[in-house]
Formats: structure tokens, sequence, C-alpha cells
């Protein structure tokens, strides 16, 4: 008779996962030696909320469910931030957590709490399998939840004695069909592309949505078919390359004045599977113009008029509703519009700004003149894990996105230092690529020990820390709005990143002078290893903060 623990492995099999990310606990000890067996692969991790972060990184990049698994109790309760983090960011995350015996509840036994109440405000669905033989029908459902429209993070929990009860009669795995794809009503198709011909100023916005649904070709034929100028934001970033002439870069207005005055000048904005929230200031006027006409595309139909009223909400499948306007473009090809010439102008004019910045030379560095080196000395196809920090704000405003899936960044939640555990399942999922980190020194601290995690997996992850000795980002903020008063809780020391590095068993740098830069990077990425580039820099207000210092006021 199979043991729950054999139940639940041959279960993910079944679904078609081969992975668990994991931290050990003593709930977990039969599946996961269990898993071994089988030959799934096992990642494991320093920290709960590692662990659901770098899965859910994980299922981003694969656009499928990943599994994490921690113990009980306190392991439960660490990885609660990942769950909300991956829910934010709508990835199909299956978070299965240990726990005390189902005989053992609501006795004060050993880390015993209400799992699932604690969970469900956080994720898309939660349960508990009453015992080893519902087992598999739990995973199918959770699967099934986490994929069905717009996709989520949802939570199982499994007593320790369900993994190793035996059972005589287990319960089938209800594996999902093919999800059906709501596509779109012709005729709001062909008001949409009306609305687009008539512009003379129009805008796309590309969100995750392509690449949750897999539309990247046909935003492709779409853009080259129009001739509309097309910005990019989230996991869309690189999907279509920011060299492209149709491409104009990054949609988030923190990171660029271009990109604010386009979107004030403009007067029809199509949004394709991106939600109208605090990154497009809710589709407010301290963005966009009055009289702007609002185009919506988005699978999830509480999203369409939730934070503006719309000229035209699509609720549908964004490949299918793309599919559909290539369908009535008929192979005839918009004329480019004067309009193009106008964005180019104006993101040269912001690109100019940002090099004038990256001139000053001087020590400590200034972040823009670091990213400004790091753009020319980079290896091609290079991937980045982006954290919050204005050290990192300046690199994604410098740094362009030219690579499909390359572009990871923290979610809505904006969940500081899950850069690090991200950056981890970022080169698990592409070996032999090169893979950059790029934070701040407050947000390393955070899960700091999962830099030994990416040493015992020989992942050759190049770090690049910006270490300003300070909670940076705030410490400019309370500089502005409290400027008679000395920072509060904002400094921190200029500990050397680059021997802790070391002392986990890889390998690192400390950079002091723009010289440094080029070669400690091409030595860096030839090692093969773990490697840390520390870099002082000063404190220097990035476009995001001087975003956020505006919005304020």
């Amino acid at each position: 008779m199979p043991t729950g623990a054999e139940l639940f492995v041959g279960a993910l099999k079944q679904l078609g996962i081969g992975e668990i990310f994991t931290l050990v606990g003593d709930h977990l000890n039969e599946v996961l030696m269990e898993a071994s067996r089988a030959g799934l692969r096992i990642i494991d991790f320093r920290h709960e909320s590692g662990v659901t972060h770098a899965a859910d990184t994980w299922a981003r990049l694969q656009r499928r469910p990943s599994v994490s698994l921690v113990t009980g109790g306190p392991g439960h309760t660490n990885s609660l931030t990942g769950l909300a983090t991956a829910n934010a960011a709508c990835s199909p995350l299956i978070a299965v957590s240990g726990s005390r015996a189902t005989t053992m509840a609501d006795r004060q036994a050993f880390q015993d709490l209400d799992q699932v109440g604690m969970a469900k405000p956080a994720v898309k669905w939660a349960g508990q399998p009453p015992n080893a033989a519902q087992i598999p029908f739990y995973l199918g459902r959770a699967y099934a939840e986490a994929t069905a429209g717009r996709m989520g993070t949802v939570h199982l929990t499994i007593p320790v004695d369900a993994f190793r009860t035996s059972t005589e009669a287990p319960a089938r795995v209800p594996v999902p069909a093919a999800n059906p794809v709501p596509g779109p009503d012709t005729r709001d198709v062909v008001k949409a592309l009306e609305v687009l011909q008539a512009a003379e100023r129009p805008v796309v916005i590309a969100g995750s949505g392509i690449w949750w649904a897999g539309a990247e070709a046909e935003l492709h034929q779409f853009i080259e078919g129009t001739n509309l100028p097309v910005f990019t934001i989230t996991m869309a970033r690189g999907l279509i390359r920011d060299d492209h002439p149709l491409c104009m870069g990054y949609a988030d207005p923190a990171m660029s004045k271009a990109v604010q005055r386009v979107y004030q000048e403009t007067d029809v904005v199509l949004v394709l599977g991106k939600r109208i929230d605090y990154r497009l200031a809710l589709g407010g006027a301290r963005l966009f113009p009055p009289g702007l006409q609002f185009v919506q595309v988005d699978i999830h139909q509480q999203e369409l008029g939730m934070n503006r009223r719309l000229d035209l909400g699509i609720c549908a499948d964004v490949k299918a509703t793309l599919r559909t306007m290539l369908d009535e473009l008929g192979g005839y090809t918009w004329p480019a519009l004067p309009w193009l010439d106008r964005i180019r102008t104006l993101r040269a004019e912001w690109e100019a700004t940002l090099a004038r910045a990256g001139e000053d030379r001087g020590a400590p560095l200034h972040a823009a003149a670091v990213h400004a080196e790091l753009r020319k000395s980079l290896p091609q196809g290079v991937l980045f894990s982006w954290d919050g920090a204005d050290f990192g704000h300046w690199g994604r405003a410098i740094i362009p996105a030219l690579m499909p899936g390359g572009w990871v960044r923290l979610g809505p939640l904006g969940t500081i230092g899950a850069a690090l555990p991200n950056v981890i399942a970022l080169q698990l999922a592409n070996p032999g690529k090169p893979v950059a980190l790029v934070t701040g020194d407050g947000s390393l601290g955070f899960y700091l020990a999962e830099l030994d995690t990416m040493v015992r997996h020989s992942l050759p992850v190049v770090i690049i820390v910006g270490n300003d000795g300070a909670w940076g980002l705030e410490r400019e903020l309370q500089n502005e709005f409290f400027p008679d008063q000395p920072t509060v809780v904002c400094e921190l020391r200029r500990t050397r990143y680059d021997i802790i590095m070391k002392g986990f068993g890889g390998e690192g740098e400390n950079i002091e002078t723009i010289d440094e830069i080029g070669p400690a990077v091409r030595r860096a990425f030839a090692s093969g290893r773990p490697y840390l580039l520390n870099v002082n820099i000063r404190g220097a207000r990035s476009p995001f903060t001087e975003w956020q210092i505006a919005g304020k006021k």
C-alpha cells in the first residue's frame, strides 16, 4: 500500500512537476526521502521565505506551477511573505507546508497553528487533505485552482501523519484539462482597431499577461503591422527588445521622465495584460491627460474599469485578442505616425540626461556611473534579477531589457531582498547563461545566507551590490520631507560583502574606482563561480525616488 508521501510524489510527477524547492524539517522527512528516491530535483534553501520566493520565480519563468515544501509552525509562517509576493504577481505557486499530526490538532501540540487560516488571505485558494488517501486529489485541485483564469498562488497544509500513513484506496489525481481560452468579441476588436487607427498619438503598454499567454510572437506581429509604439513592463520586459525600432522602453513612469511626458501627450492607450495599478498611477490625472481614450485587454473581468473608466474593456485572453486583431488587419500595414519621432526625441533627451549623470566618475561612485560602465562591460545575453534600491533603480533606467524572461522583478508587493532567492531560480532555469543580481546593501541582508545556497548548488551568479552603508532610498525620502532633522534608522555599516561571499565559499572583489568595474565584471563572469562585487557608492536619488517624492508632495 502506498504511503501519503508516495502519493504526493506520484501526483507531482503526474502533474508534470519535477522539482521541489524546500528547507528540511521534521514534518517533511518522509516526503523528501521519497522525492529523492523518485528522482525529483530537490533545491534546498536556508530560509523558508527564500524557498517560496525561488519557487515563485521558477513558476514565472516556466509559465507553469511550481512547488515549495516547508515544515510547519515557524517554517510555515516564514514562508508567508513569499506566498503573498507570488500571489500578487499572479504566479501559480503551489505552496505546501507540513504540520503536526492530524490527531494533535487543538491540543497545544508542538508547532500547532491554523496554517490554512493564516494562508487564506494571502493566496487564491487553500486547503488541507483530511487523510493520506486524499493527497492526490488535493494536489490536483491545487493545480487547477492555481492555473484557472488569472493564475495565482495556492496553499496546502499536509499533516505529518498523512505523509506517513499507508492507504488502500487512494483518490485519483484530477489532472486539469487544458483551460478554455476566452476569446474576444470580434465587434470589440474591430472597435479597438478603429480607435487606434483614428488616434494621432497612440501608445501600447504590454504587461505580464503577454508573457503568461505566450503571446510574444503575436505582439511582435501586431506592433509591426500597426506601427504603434509599445512600452513594456513586468514580465513583458525583453519580449520586444528595447532596441526594436517600435519599442520605446520601460513602461514604468518612475524610471523615465520621457515616459511621463509621453503619457501626458498621448490620446489613446491600449493596455495589454497589465493591471492599471500603482505603477500606472491608477490611471489618474497625475500621469494621463483628461480626454484620453483607454482600451484595456485583460483575462480577469474584475480588473476592467476598476481604477479608471474605460472607453473599451475586452475581457479575453490577450493572445487570442491579438490573433483576432491580426486577422482583422488582414496583412495590411498601417503607415507610421509622426508621433513616433516625437517619442524617440523625448527618449533620446532622457537618455542624454542619464548619460550626463553617468559622467560623474568621483569616489565613492555615483550609481549612474557604475551602471553606465556595467552596460559596456556585461556579457551579451545577460539575465537580470533586480532588487529594490536606489542603486538598482538607476540600473533599471540605464540598462536595456534585451532578453525574454531576463528581467525578473520583485512583483507588486515590492518585497525587497527577494531578488537573491529569485536569482537562484533564474540561474537554475538558465544553465550556462550569464545571470546577474543587482541589489543594494540593505536588500542583500534579508537573505544573506542564501549565498550559501548559491555556492552549494554551484550556481555562477554574479552579484553586484551597490554599497552606500544605508537604507539609501529611505534616507533620501527622510532628507526631503524632514530636512531639519537627522535621518532615523537609515544608516548601516559599509560591510565588506565580498569577504562574506568568500566565507561562504564563493569569490568576490571590493570596487572603489570606476576603472576597476570592467575588469572585475569580466573576471566575475569568466570564473564560473558565485561571485560578488562590492561596489562602494554614494547616496544619489534615482528617478524612482524622485517620482516617489513628487507623488507625495
